[in-house]
């Protein structure tokens, strides 16, 4: 098998990174404090699923290494550009 690091590769693992962060650090019980900790953990875990299902995607359409690079790091830009505008939106 031949293993091919990616720019959406680095993505997961550091989603994956934050998710067991997340899990193994020390919680805080605040009182009158609603804990969404597990709503945010299960948003980013289907935010790791899609980046690797979408990693998968180029990596059948496109062969090129180099290519893959490109078209992955224009795929991160634009997602992050287009979260800031959702968010300065929504906010």
């Amino acid at each position: 098998m031949n293993l091919r690091i990616t720019p959406l590769n680095i993505v997961s693992a550091a989603g994956l990174g934050l998710v067991v962060i997340n899990l193994v650090s020390e919680k805080s019980a605040a009182p009158r404090h609603v804990n969404l900790d597990g709503f945010y953990l299960l948003i980013l875990g289907c935010l790791i699923v899609v980046t690797f299902i979408t990693d998968m995607i180029f990596r059948f359409t496109l062969k090129d290494i180099k290519r893959i690079w490109i078209v992955e790091l224009i795929f991160i830009v634009i997602a992050a550009v287009l979260m800031l505008i959702l968010q300065k939106v929504v906010a």
